[in-house]
């Protein structure tokens, strides 16, 4: 439905995952018997999960962690760990600068240049454990980069950035034919972000494995301040669900939708795939781990840009070790740890036994979700009233 803003120009109403609800069923299930596995190409994962390729976030050994607890974790191949070789006191100094100071600082620690070198290394590091490689490039870098991520044998590359197209124009340089790099490559391939059925569709189009959905949504990004871009998660999400059912239509082939950011809690997680995502990627969920190389604190990709940064540093705070922010057990009541147990049940208590099951769950737009009956929790900010 689409809502007059002026005589001169009208636009649909979207949702973020605030302002709906997923509604029960009539059938009911023990969580023991829901499966949340995730299986893309010949890849199968025990959680629906990818850790973002954020400095904060990723290290090669939380990705091994997340690998071993049945998720897969994305490194970022433009971040410290490839521009350092041992990035511990940059993390830590990082850490220490005054609010004001962090984003000049930063700026300057990442004019180290990123080492081929390191790349490779870092890649086998992860490899070497015996858990799916998993690494991200900007669209910008690949080019350069590539020869180094292939003599590493990387299991599943993303190309990332704030919004990624099928169709960038330049007029003063070369740019990435996806399309024929992705049939080329012979891994799969995510891409994203994007946060419209069209960009979407576009996207699906050049051979990627995976989208990923979300534009400016996550705790640490500011591009929608900045650049006034962007579409509320629900929204998105279910418009890159309605292009996956167009692609499969007209090829035969699937391709993952995967909820880029936007979710702090359990309950967002089950939100997203009610909406028709295939997995998430989480990245101040994860900043929150006592072992997260960030130390409590989160900062995006763009947020060091050199020219017109588009993030902040943000403190995730230190709610628990990874597998209890992961798997539990939990022993806070907010739903920020065991967000896969939370996940489980949501999809038990409306009687949903797979992920495919659970994207068809009836949601309704509740913005009083949040609010109803909860005063108390408000007022004593604890349960859902405790400030984020």
């Amino acid at each position: 439905m689409e809502v007059e803003i002026g005589i001169g120009k009208s636009g649909r109403r979207a949702y973020g995952f605030d302002d709906i609800a997923i509604v029960p069923s009539r059938r009911t299930r023990d969580p023991e018997d829901v499966d949340i596995t995730w299986e893309i190409d010949a890849y199968q994962f025990g959680l629906p999960v990818i850790g973002a390729a954020m400095d904060g976030v990723m290290s090669p050994g939380i990705a091994i962690q997340m690998g071993e607890l049945g998720g897969l974790g994305c490194l970022n191949l433009e971040g410290l760990f490839t521009r350092y070789e041992d990035p511990e006191k940059v993390l830590e100094e990082i850490a220490d600068l005054e609010a004001d100071k962090a984003t000049r600082r930063m700026q300057e620690l990442y004019q180290e240049p990123v080492k081929g070198e390191l790349i490779t290394e870092r890649i086998r590091q992860i490899k070497d454990a015996g858990v799916t490689a998993c690494a991200s490039l900007t669209p910008q870098k690949v080019d350069e980069y590539l020869k180094y991520v292939t003599a590493a044998d990387l299991d599943i590359l993303v190309i990332q950035g704030t919004v990624v197209s099928a169709e960038h124009v330049s007029k003063t340089g070369a740019t990435l034919d996806l399309t024929k790099f992705i049939r080329e490559l012979e891994i799969p391939v995510f891409v994203g972000g994007c946060a419209s059925y069209s960009g979407a569709l576009h996207l699906m189009r050049t051979g990627a494995a995976g989208i990923l959905v979300g534009v400016g949504p996550g705790h640490a990004c500011t591009s929608r301040g900045v650049l006034g871009i962007g579409v509320p998660q629900a929204t998105a999400i279910a418009d890159a669900a309605g292009a996956r059912i167009r692609h499969l239509d007209e090829t035969g082939v699937y391709v993952h939708v995967i909820a880029d950011g936007g979710m702090r809690l359990g309950g967002d997680i089950a939100k997203a795939i009610a909406c028709g995502a295939d997995a998430v990627m989480i990245g101040s969920p994860l900043a929150a781990a006592t072992d997260a190389p960030g130390k409590g604190y989160h900062w995006g990709m763009a947020t060091f840009h050199p020219s017109l940064p588009r993030g902040a540093r943000v403190y995730a705070g230190q709610k628990g070790t990874l597998k209890e922010i992961l798997v539990g057990p939990a022993t806070e009541n907010d739903g920020s740890l065991n967000l896969f147990g939370a996940l489980r049940t949501s999809m038990a208590t409306t009687g949903h036994a797979t992920l495919k099951e659970f994207q068809k769950a009836e949601v309704m737009v509740a913005p009083s979700l949040q609010t109803e009956g909860k005063a108390l929790q408000n007022a004593q900010q604890i349960g859902m009233g405790k400030k984020s």
